[in-house]
């Protein structure tokens, strides 16, 4: 009976286990952490965005340069596909406010206990502990709690993932073991990541933890909006998270991008200078503030870091509007939530095969291609991991 290795227990790698194995091949999982889906389990505990349900065209869009790349895997199973297959696993999903889909619970843990059951109900059996070392002569070298042990499959799925949260299981040390056999990537970054910013002492100690909620953000005139928490170290949270990518490039690149943040982005300069132009009484200047622009003390302090304020209602009101962020970094893999880079599409087929390496497949966020946060990353793991199993399956009943 033909055998197939799917390395990496994450989202992409369940989904190529459970591709392979529903097509009636005997299936292996070898994940080099104690349990399967580590990162999977991190990124539900705030409430597991699955997907989104956006229309296709602009959920395509959100791929970028890769995304003809990655259309025909999420056409083939994209946003409505994944919540179909949620609802057979009895974990039903709901569209939240945002467009951002999630399970009814909020939770990761359910969805994979099911998932799992599933994949021991086809046969699929487990290796944990097993760090992949590399390929030679056509077999996988495997680090297991009692050494170094090299086995064969008749095919092979890569799935291990970035280099983002590296204690989670993902730390990008396959790159150079697959050079080795053919497979090339572009560097390895953090992508929807936070922002550095040197704060003073003062807003360190009496902001750090602090949110700024309903805010605009802008880079070189791209908006967007949401909300963010103020950290020690600079700013973390979604609006943030879908401009890092961006603002790592243009840091990378040696540009000064030009990074604004909008505190009351529902409310016009004219209609703001209106209000800071009454009279404050024996109001404190941030207690007007507050009254007046309904600016909070973590808003105010942010104001205060730029130097001293305007005195004119209308340049004021333009500054609360637009105020200047000197990001000098982005956060590292460490803290980002995923990878840019990785594995270059020319060096696969349209089946996800390496052209070096007939029988071996690759999927997951280890493929050169970002998504922004909103269920993006996690459908595309979904799509890819889904066709490189099934890929794998028709390539061995080729070979007979």
């Amino acid at each position: 009976m033909r055998k197939a290795f799917v390395i990496g227990a994450g989202p992409a790698g369940l989904s190529a286990a459970e591709g392979l194995a529903r097509a009636g091949i005997k299936t292996h999982v070898f994940e080099r952490m104690a349990s399967p889906a580590r990162k999977f389990l991190m990124a539900g505990r705030g409430g597991l965005n699955l997907t989104h349900s956006e229309d296709f065209e602009r959920f395509l869009a959100r791929y970028g340069d890769a995304r003809e790349r990655l259309a025909p895997f999420l056409r083939d199973f994209g946003p409505e596909q994944l919540r179909d297959w949620c609802a057979e696993l009895g974990q039903e999903t709901f569209v939240g406010s945002s467009g951002r889909v999630f399970p009814k619970n909020f939770k990761a843990s359910p969805l994979l206990r099911a998932w799992l059951r599933r994949l021991s109900t086809l046969g699929v059996e487990f290796h944990l502990r097993h760090r992949l070392e590399g390929f030679e002569n056509g077999q996988a070298r495997f680090q297991d709690p009692d050494g170094v042990k090299t086995v064969e499959a008749d095919a092979f799925v890569l799935a291990l993932g970035g280099a983002s949260w590296p204690r989670l299981g993902s730390d990008g040390s396959w790159v150079e073991p697959l050079k080795e056999i053919g497979l090339t990537s572009t560097p390895l970054r953090p992508a929807n990541c936070g922002f550095v910013v040197a704060w003073s002492q003062p807003m360190i100690e009496k902001c750090a933890g602090h949110p700024l909620k309903n805010i605009g953000l802008s880079v070189n005139g791209r908006r967007a909006r949401g909300e963010c928490v103020i950290t020690r170290g600079g700013l973390e949270g979604g609006v943030v998270y879908a401009c890092s990518h961006e603002v790592g490039e243009l840091l990378r690149a040696e540009k000064s991008p030009d990074i604004r943040i909008d505190l009351r982005p529902d409310v016009t300069v004219e209609s703001l200078a209106a209000r800071l132009a009454r009279p404050r009484g024996k109001n404190s200047f941030s207690n007007f503030l507050r009254k007046a622009a309904h600016l909070d003390a973590a808003a105010v302090a942010l104001l205060r870091e730029g130097g001293p304020f305007p005195g004119e209602p209308g340049a004021l009101a333009a500054l609360i509007k637009s105020v200047p962020l000197a990001v000098c970094g982005v956060a590292g893999l460490e803290r980002a939530i995923s990878t840019a880079g990785g594995v270059i599409w020319d060096d696969l087929d349209e089946n996800l095969m390496s052209k070096a390496f007939p029988g071996l497949f690759v999927a997951g966020e280890m493929l050169d291609w970002t998504a922004p946060t909103g269920g993006y990353l996690l459908t595309a793991c979904f799509a890819t991991g889904r066709a490189a199993g099934e890929a794998a399956a028709r390539w061995l009943k080729r070979r007979g």
